[in-house]
């Protein structure tokens, strides 16, 4: 079941990215539902990087699904990549290796509903996002505690039925 969560998150990263809603700011995070493959999904999502083109998205199925669009810096990732990325807020450092989805060109890791990384990401001010081959993508962190809340709530629960 995970390649499905993972296709369905890669579907998001698509759908998020191009929807002009979605794209509109880079100020802080939101949860909504969102439409994808199988249905609608709440997902928490915030864009930023040097060009507001990179995002971070939570989803939750079973478990959350951490997904990093790098936005142009990206490039066309290679089969069967994977990468360690550092995460950064607060003084405090996660590092989390995460491998390439590459239907959708991001980079995806499971999560625990406890993960260290999930914290960091309910922090406050920025969180910068880096890796030796990507460089670093800054994400500001406001709103992220009510908008990850809301999606790990709903993990482990039925997916709503398509439509409204």
């Amino acid at each position: 079941m995970r390649i499905n969560h993972l296709a369905i998150a890669g579907a998001m990263a698509v759908l998020l990215a191009a929807s002009p809603s979605f794209a509109a700011s880079c100020s802080g995070w939101s949860a909504k539902m969102e439409d994808d493959e199988g249905g609608k999904v709440l997902t928490a999502s915030v864009c930023g990087g040097p060009k507001g083109d990179a995002y971070l998205m939570l989803t939750c199925f079973d478990n959350p699904v951490l997904s990093y669009d790098l936005g142009a810096a990206g490039g066309q990732g290679e089969p069967d990549a994977s990468g360690s990325f550092d995460f950064k807020a607060d003084g405090k450092t996660v590092s989390k290796t995460l491998r390439l989805e590459e239907m959708y060109n991001y980079y995806v890791a499971d999560l625990a509903k406890a993960d260290p990384l999930l914290d960091l990401l309910r922090g406050k001010g920025d969180v910068s996002v880096g890796s030796a081959k990507y460089g670093q993508a800054r994400f500001p962190l406001k709103g992220s505690r009510g908008a990850i809340g809301k999606v790990l709530a709903q993990c482990g629960k039925a997916r709503p039925a398509d439509g409204d």
